[in-house]
Order: C-alpha cells, then structure tokens, then sequence
C-alpha cells in the first residue's frame, strides 16, 4: 500500500510595512528662513572684506613715479572738466580745463586719503613754483573726497592751483585709481597718461619731449 504524504505550506510573514514621515510644512519654512539671513550675513561680509581690499590697494597702492601709460585719449581733445573750485585762488567759483586754453595743463586726479597723493603732493608743489601759470598749470580734480578735507589738506601741505570737484569726470578720463595725472597740450588734446605718483623732473621732461619751452 502506497502511502501519500501530504504537503504543509508555511503561511508567508507579511513584509513589514514602511512608513514614510513627511516633513511639517512649518518645519521645512522654519529652516528656510533661518537659511535666509545667514546667507545673507555672508554676503554682506563678502561685499564688506572686497570693498576694505579696494580701498586698501588705492590708499597704498606704489606710486609708479611718471610711468607714462597708454589711453585712448592721446591725441584727441580733452573731455572738458566743470566744476566748483574747493580750493585755490579761484576758490568759490565754476572752472573748466577749457578755459585754461593756450597752456600746458597737468590734469591730476587725487584724493586726500590717498598715501601715494601725499607723496607726490610737493612735487606737484615743486612744478607749479617752477612754471609761469601762463605757460603751465596745475588742476586737480578731487576723487571721491570731501571739500572740507581737501582744505585742510592744502592748508597743512600748501598748494595754490585749483581743485576742482566733478564727479563724471574720473568716468571721461578713465581712472581706475589715483593718483593718475593727464598732460593735456595748449591745443586742448592730451599728450600723456601718468598712472602713480608724478614728480616734477618727470612732467618738465614730457613736456621737453613734447615741445614745450622750458621754464626761464
């Protein structure tokens, strides 16, 4: 007699069931905006450190004493400068490089809190001495500074040239940082651009290379 045994299926465990958490829609904002202003905080100290490194380079920057530079101004006409006189002998009234027509101009953009416009501050003072007004001139023009610091600067450290303050005409010009002086030709265009601190041989030897008559 065949026996037939009988078969005895084990009952499958049920797989455990997996339960997702969602995140709290006030939790998820929450962090958000905690994320927020920290980002924000880092940003502000990036623009911060950046503009302390830009100061920092044109407060200090090495004057590049007479280092003539290319511009796309030589040769061509001066942009005209107009503004208040903050000091000088036409202190309190408007001036412009074009009234200065017929002389030889140093067009010198400086600033007060400028180390390397300290610097060649007496040689711009030595230039000016050395040169009738009628055949050379000095003009500053102020690079974002205040008119009551460029007076005291000029009262402490002399100077009688004018100082003109007109803001669009660092844009004109082209600079980039200061000082940065321009020769501009009796005819009224521009023969050099000085990047750095001047020195008056350096600007009596481009105007001999230019033509100019030295001073008697």
């Amino acid at each position: 007699m065949t026996t037939t045994g009988s078969s005895v299926s084990t009952p499958l465990e049920p797989a455990p069931a997996t339960v997702e958490v969602s995140q709290p829609e006030s939790s998820a904002k929450s962090r958000s905006r905690t994320g927020q202003p920290r980002t924000a905080l880092w940003a502000a100290l990036v623009v911060g450190l950046t503009l302390l490194l830009l100061i920092g380079v044109l407060a200090t920057r090495k004057s590049a004493t007479s280092a003539v530079a290319p511009s796309q101004l030589i040769g061509r006409p001066a942009p005209d400068i107009e503004g208040p006189v903050i000091e000088g002998g036409l202190a309190g009234t408007t001036m412009r490089l074009s009234d200065l027509r017929g002389r030889w101009v140093v067009v010198n953009f400086f600033a007060t809190w400028c180390v390397p416009c300290v610097r060649e501050h007496p040689e711009l003072a030595r230039f000016s001495q050395s040169h009738p007004p009628a055949q050379a001139q000095v003009l500053a023009v102020v690079y974002d500074d205040q008119p009551a610091d460029v007076r005291r600067f000029f009262a402490q450290r002399g100077g009688s040239w004018p100082v003109v303050d007109d803001p669009g005409s660092k844009v004109d010009y082209g600079v980039r940082g200061i000082p940065e002086s321009f020769l501009v030709a009796p005819d009224g265009t521009v023969r050099s651009r000085i990047i750095g601190g001047v020195t008056a041989a350096g600007l009596d030897s481009l105007l001999r290379q230019a033509g100019a008559t030295p001073p008697g």
